[in-house]
């Protein structure tokens, strides 16, 4: 079974979800915006989880999807630093 494609997300400071204080930060911000976000990246049938700093999507997503992703992530600048796509 493989593992699937992976969005690997780098914060700004502010919302770095770091050891500190795991939950807190990231994508599962407690902030409306953040929350807001994450419904967005759930909506996607080919998400199969979400991670504080990470978003795993099925094996078989079409690349074109990935990239719509990863380009609606890096506009995120307020929240992200950095989108990379494994």
């Amino acid at each position: 079974m493989s593992e699937g494609r992976e969005v690997r997300l780098t914060f700004q400071p502010d919302w770095d979800p770091g050891p500190a204080d795991p939950g807190r930060g990231g994508l599962l911000a407690r902030d409306p915006k953040v929350r807001t976000l994450l419904k967005v990246l759930v909506s996607y049938p080919e998400v199969h989880y979400v991670l504080p700093d990470r978003i795993r999507l099925d094996p078989a997503s079409d690349p074109r999807l990935l990239d719509t992703i990863q380009r609606f992530l890096e506009r995120q600048s307020w929240l992200l630093r950095a989108v990379t796509v494994r």
